[in-house]
């Protein structure tokens, strides 16, 4: 059965990419129903507008490109999906001026030898990211993905049609998470009632999670809201747009990463370290993140 575009998009880049970046942490949050992951490939289903469906990325061996296909049920929005993908897989990057901008900082210019293709992996879904953040407060990645999995599996609307194995739920949209009752869900009441409170503020257009007015008033319209801090506000913005000088500073990883030494270093004086990585200090933070992993 013929379940996505007979000709796939090429989507070109700038070397250096690694895949394994994006794989490991693609591995690491991946939504079971929504997303699917396998050693060449990444897929998932997604809601644009009236369309809906699913896409697959896969890196190519022989050329600076990935290879995108698109369901037959989503190739109406073709044109809304490339830009997405490729902020997603962070492909617009020119790696050799970042790696340029951060020369002159010891700490950074070290780990940018190590990962020169080092990319800021970002969410597909804006609404999708900002859930996970508020989720992810204060406890780990994986904890985090198992209560954002029950999410989906209670509230994510079935997608229909031929799909690839793995791919069987849309996330959940504003207005359910809003409305539902999320006892048993596994999270705080006071986060509970953060997130319902935020979802209810998007389905009713009272908060428009857009970078149009830059990414500073969205950083204040996120923490004037109940329940959200400075590192949620900064994370979404990164993880959710990709916004290069996002920058959450009291980020445990960031603040211990091995680079620092023993000791790590204070929020305080990262915040102030990190003034002369704008406007990159969200690549700053990949190559934190990467060495914290490392140990």
């Amino acid at each position: 059965m013929k379940t996505s575009s007979e000709s796939p998009v090429l989507l070109p880049y700038s070397a250096p990419w690694h895949w394994q970046q994006f794989h490991a942490h693609f591995a690491l949050r991946k939504l079971l129903g929504v997303e699917h992951l396998s050693d060449d490939r990444y897929t998932r289903s997604f809601r644009l507008g009236e369309h809906a469906g699913w896409f697959s990325i896969e890196p190519l061996a022989e050329q600076d490109a990935l290879k995108l296909s698109v369901s037959e049920s989503a190739l109406g929005a073709i044109d809304q999906l490339i830009p997405r993908v490729r902020r997603m897989f962070d492909l617009d990057a020119d790696p050799l001026a970042i790696a340029q901008h951060f020369s002159a900082d010891p700490h950074v210019a070290e780990l940018v030898k190590r990962n020169p293709g080092l990319r800021l992996p970002t969410a597909f879904d804006p609404f999708e990211q900002a859930v996970r953040a508020i989720v992810g407060q204060q406890v780990t990645v994986k904890a985090a993905v198992t209560v954002t999995g029950r999410l989906v599996s209670r509230l994510g609307e079935p997608l229909t049609g031929a799909n690839p194995e793995g791919i069987e739920r849309l996330f959940p949209l504003p207005q359910a998470i809003a409305e539902a009752n999320l006892d048993g869900i596994g999270m705080p009441g006071k986060r509970v009632q953060t997130l319902q409170y935020f979802a209810g503020q998007i389905a009713s257009g009272e908060l428009q999670l857009s970078m149009q007015q830059g990414y500073l008033a969205l950083v204040e319209k996120l923490c004037a809201l109940p329940g959200i801090g400075p590192w949620t506000a900064e994370y979404i913005a990164l993880r959710a747009f990709g916004e290069p000088d996002a920058f959450p500073a009291s980020d445990l990883g960031l603040l211990k990463a091995p680079v620092w030494g023993e000791q790590g270093i204070s929020a305080k004086q990262l915040h102030a370290h990190a003034e002369a990585w704008r406007p990159w200090r969200a690549y700053a933070a990949a190559h934190l993140w990467q060495n914290y992993s490392e140990v």
